[in-house]
C-alpha cells in the first residue's frame, strides 16, 4: 500500500432531473459509480479508481458538505446548497442535494428540470492507495482510504454511470447500507457515453483532437482507447526543457571584493612568480599610499593637497578596505610560506579535523572475527570486535605581529615579506616541533599508550632488541616486525612498511642503501628500493631511525585541525596607539599516536 498525505482531488459526474423536488428543492445525485479515470502524475499516465467499499470509504464529511460553483471556494456565493444524506448502496455513492432559495441557486434548478445541467463533480481527499497494474500493463491506482469532502455542479462530466436517481421507492433507507460494494465501474453501453469517455481521456492526458477523432471513428472501446492513449504517450516527444543558470557574483564595488583583488596585486609586487588574475590587474602596480588614497576617493573622502603620510593614517581610520588590503596580502604571505616550510615529519603523519577543543577520542577496532564452519541447519555462531582507545586535544597558539605606519608610507613591502613569511614559517614549524615531540618524547620511547606501555616497546613488537645502524639486515629486521604485527585480537594484519624516517646525520647513509640500482645479478637487488627516504632535521637523536607504514592505509601518528580552519588563522586591526597595522596569527592544532602498529624504531649504532 502506498500512503501518502491527503489532497484535494475532483471527478465529475453526470445526472439526470427525475428525482427533482421543487418543493423541497432536493435533488438526488449518483455520486460515484467506480469509474476508471485517466490521470496525468508526475511518473506519466495512470487510471484512477474509488474503492466503493464501505470500509474504503469515509462519508464522515459529507453529510452537511457544501454543494459549490464548479469547486470555488472564493465566497460564500459559490454555494448553491448542501449535501443532506449519502449512502452507499449497490456498489455506488449516492447523494441527496438541498439548493438553497437564492436567485442564483433558483437559476440552477431550472437548469437542473431543464436537463440543460447535468455535470456533477465530486471533491475527495485520499489519505492511502492502492497500486498495482493492469491487463495492458497500464498503472492503476485505487483509492483504499478516501474522504468526499464536497460535490460540485460542473459543465462537463467524466462519469457517465453517475446519474440523478429515478424517484426512490417507498421505504428507501437513507442510511449507509451494510452491502459490501465492489470496485467494478459500472458498464458504459451507450456509444454517446463511450465517446464522452474517450474525450474525456483525451482531455486529461492532453491529447490533440486528432486522436480523439481517430478513436470515434474507429468505433474504439473505451478500454482501447485508453490502451491507446498510453501508447500515444510513450511515443510522443517531450517538449525539451530550456533552463537558464544566473550566476550571482560579488560586485567589484564590494569592499571584501576590492580587497580581495588589491590584496593580491599586491601581494604580486612582493612575490613576483605569483600569477596576477585580470580582476586585479588594474591595481598592480599601485604602491601603499596610492591604495590607501584610491580608497578614500572610492569612499568620498577629498585627498587633494593631503600628505602621504595624512593619506595612509586617515585611510587606516577612515574607511574598512585599506586594512582589508593590507590584511589579505599578509595572508597570501603567511599561507605561502607556511605551505612552502619542509616538514618531512608529516609526510608520516594523517591529517583530521574536530569540531570543538574537548578531548579527541580515537576507536581502534579489532579485527572481524573468524569466520566458522556452519553445519547444515545449524544456528549462526556470534562473534565480538575489541575495542581500544587513544586520546589527545586541539591546542591554540598565537602570536600577535605588528606593521607600523612607517613601513606603510614608505611603501616598505620587506615588512610584509619578512614578518609574513616568518610567521607562517613558525607556524609550519610548530607543528612539526610538536610531532617530533612525540616521537622523540620519553627518552625516545614515545608517548604512553592505552595499554600502559610506551609507543616503542618490546610488547608492542615495534622496537629493535638491539641498536643499530641502517642495514640490509636491521632493515629486513624491520620489515620482519611489521609485517608480523598483530592486530586486537592476536591476528595477523600484515603492515606494509612505506616510509625511512631518519635525521640529517643517517641522509647519506640510508640514500645509499635505498638507491636503485640495475642489478646484474640477484645478489646485487636492492629488496628495500621501494622504501621512501624522509629527512627531518628536526630529530635531536642523530643516530635513532624509524620505519613507518603509509598513514592512509595504518592508523599511527595524527595530527588535527579545528574544523574549517586549517592552518594558520589571520585576523587584523588598525593599532590607534601608532596608527600601524597590527596582524593576530591564531592556529588550532593537536597531534596524538593513535595507534603503535604503523610504527617501527630502531635506537642506532
Amino acid at each position: 500500500m502506498n500512503a501518502v498525505t491527503p489532497t484535494v482531488a475532483m471527478r465529475a459526474l453526470a445526472f439526470s432531473p427525475s428525482t427533482l423536488d421543487r418543493e423541497a428543492r432536493t435533488v438526488e445525485a449518483i455520486a460515484s459509480t467506480g469509474a476508471p479515470v485517466m490521470r496525468l502524475g508526475p511518473s506519466g499516465p495512470y487510471e484512477e479508481r474509488l474503492s466503493l467499499d464501505a470500509a474504503h470509504v469515509d462519508l464522515s464529511r459529507l453529510d452537511g458538505a457544501p454543494v459549490l460553483n464548479t469547486h470555488r471556494q472564493a465566497s460564500v456565493g459559490d454555494v448553491f446548497g448542501t449535501v443532506t444524506a449519502s449512502r452507499l448502496r449497490d456498489g455506488q455513492l449516492h447523494v441527496t442535494l438541498k439548493f438553497s432559495r437564492r436567485p442564483e441557486a433558483d437559476l440552477v434548478l431550472e437548469d437542473i428540470a431543464d436537463g440543460v445541467l447535468r455535470g456533477v463533480s465530486l471533491g475527495y481527499s485520499v489519505a492511502e492507495w492502492r497500486e498495482q497494474r493492469g491487463a495492458a500493463g497500464a498503472l492503476v491506482r485505487t483509492a483504499i482510504r478516501w474522504t468526499p469532502v464536497e460535490v460540485s455542479l460542473v459543465p462537463v462530466p467524466a462519469d457517465p454511470g453517475a446519474t440523478i436517481r429515478a424517484l426512490p421507492k417507498e421505504g428507501d433507507p437513507m442510511e449507509p447500507t451494510t452491502t459490501p460494494a465492489t470496485d467494478t465501474p459500472a458498464p458504459i453501453v451507450t456509444r454517446a457515453q463511450v465517446n464522452a469517455e474517450i474525450r474525456s481521456i483525451a482531455q486529461i492526458t492532453g491529447l490533440e483532437q486528432s486522436w480523439t477523432d481517430s478513436q470515434i471513428d474507429a468505433e474504439a472501446t473505451v478500454d482501447q482507447a485508453r490502451a491507446a492513449a498510453l501508447e500515444a504517450l510513450k511515443q510522443r516527444t517531450a517538449t525539451p526543457i530550456r533552463t537558464q543558470t544566473v550566476t550571482v557574483g560579488a560586485s567589484g564595488d564590494d569592499p571584501h571584493t576590492r580587497a580581495a583583488r588589491a590584496g593580491e596585486a599586491l601581494y604580486a609586487r612582493i612575490n613576483p612568480q605569483h600569477q596576477l588574475s585580470e580582476p586585479a590587474r588594474q591595481f598592480y602596480g599601485l604602491t601603499l599610499p596610492e591604495l590607501a588614497r584610491d580608497c578614500l576617493h572610492r569612499a568620498g573622502h577629498q585627498t587633494t593637497g593631503l600628505t602621504q603620510s595624512t593619506i595612509v593614517t586617515r585611510a587606516m581610520h577612515g574607511t574598512g578596505d585599506f586594512p582589508l588590503i593590507l590584511g589579505d596580502s599578509v595572508n597570501r604571505t603567511i599561507r605561502q610560506a607556511y605551505q612552502a616550510a619542509p616538514s618531512g615529519v608529516r609526510q608520516v603523519a594523517r591529517m583530521t579535523t574536530a569540531r570543538d577543543f574537548r578531548t579527541k577520542h580515537r576507536l581502534q577496532f579489532g579485527e572481524g572475527p573468524t569466520l566458522e564452519l556452519a553445519p547444515e541447519g545449524a544456528d549462526y555462531t556470534h562473534g565480538t570486535m575489541k575495542e581500544a582507545e587513544e586520546t589527545y586535544r586541539l591546542e591554540t597558539f598565537a602570536r600577535i605581529i605588528a606593521i607600523s605606519r612607517q613601513a606603510i608610507v614608505n611603501d616598505d613591502l620587506g615588512a610584509f615579506t619578512d614578518l609574513s613569511a616568518r610567521m607562517g614559517q613558525a607556524s609550519a614549524a610548530r607543528e612539526a616541533a610538536q610531532l617530533v615531540s612525540l616521537i622523540e618524547g620519553a627518552a625516545g620511547v614515545g608517548p604512553t599508550m592505552s595499554d600502559g606501555l610506551a609507543l616503542f616497546h618490546a610488547d608492542h613488537g615495534n622496537l629493535a632488541d638491539t641498536g643499530a645502524a641502517p642495514a640490509e639486515a636491521t632493515l629486513s629486521a624491520a620489515r620482519l616486525a611489521m609485517r608480523t604485527q598483530t592486530g586486537l585480537t592476536n591476528e595477523h594484519i600484515a603492515v606494509t612498511p612505506r616510509f625511512l624516517l631518519v635525521p640529517p646525520a643517517l641522509e647519506t647513509t640510508a640514500e645509499k642503501l635505498l638507491s636503485q640500482i640495475q642489478a646484474a645479478k640477484t645478489a646485487d637487488v636492492n629488496p628495500f628500493a621501494s622504501l621512501v627516504l624522509i629527512v627531518e632535521p628536526r630529530l635531536t637523536d642523530a643516530a635513532r631511525w624509524y620505519v613507518v607504514a603509509d598513514p592512509a592505509q595504518v592508523d599511527g601518528l595524527e595530527y588535527c585541525y579545528l574544523e574549517g580552519e586549517p592552518g594558520p588563522q589571520i585576523e587584523q586591526e588598525v593599532n590607534f596607539d601608532s596608527d600601524g597595522l597590527r596582524v593576530k596569527v591564531r592556529l588550532d592544532f593537536g597531534a596524538g599516536f593513535v595507534d603503535h602498529r604503523g610504527w617501527y624504531a630502531n635506537a642506532g649504532a
